[in-house]
């Protein structure tokens, strides 16, 4: 793909948050639905992001600069990771609900969800608080190569008449790359309709 993709800032805690100066798509997902494979498959490069066999690897907020576009795509800690303690769980919530809550740069999230499992209350819960401060939310299944054909449907299914979509949400992959050049393609279409004020 031909844009650029950096790191440019990692966030830990909330007195770190401070103004970033360009729009921003965050990535927001279950501490297992494959965030990282994704940014690293995306972007082509192996190590942008740190994979993990161990769910939950992403404790903080890690601000990835898109060049030419100039933007940023946000990795959000994963949520509903039980093995960390309540405490470390509850500080990556208030940082995420922080970064979220009068963020005028932030025009959208990307929810990943995994396409193997029934609608998830975790994830429910987190689209409807993220409509719920008005920013847009866009729907994606994850680990499609690990599910026959009636799974992808029946979750897509379900998933569209639970957002009330018009659209079904997009299947990709990260180990098979199925609409992965689809995907980048429309993060860079949604920043485009942003940045020209439609």
């Amino acid at each position: 793909m031909p844009s650029t993709v950096i790191l440019e800032k990692t966030v830990y805690t909330i007195d770190q948050l401070g103004e970033m100066p360009l729009p921003q798509l965050a990535l927001a997902g279950r501490s297992n639905v494959g965030k990282s494979s994704l940014l690293n498959k995306l972007t082509g490069r192996k190590n942008l992001a740190k994979t993990s066999s161990t769910p939950g690897k992403t404790r903080s907020l890690n601000f990835f600069r898109v060049e030419p576009e100039n933007f940023y795509l946000v990795d959000l800690p994963g949520y509903g990771y039980a093995r960390c303690s309540k405490t470390e769980r509850d500080k990556w919530a208030a940082l995420i609900t922080r970064y979220l809550q009068n963020n005028s740069r932030l025009f959208g999230v990307v929810a990943l969800l995994d396409s193997r499992l029934p609608p998830q209350a975790l994830d429910i819960d987190l689209i409807n608080y993220i409509k719920s401060l008005g920013i847009e939310v866009f729907p994606v299944l994850t680990k499609a190569d690990k599910c026959k054909q009636p799974v992808r449907k029946s979750s897509q299914a379900a998933w569209q008449r639970l957002l009330g979509t018009q659209n079904p949400p997009m299947l990709i992959s990260s180990h098979s790359g199925m609409n992965i050049d689809k995907l980048w393609q429309f993060f860079l279409d949604r920043f485009a309709a942003v940045h020209s004020g439609s």
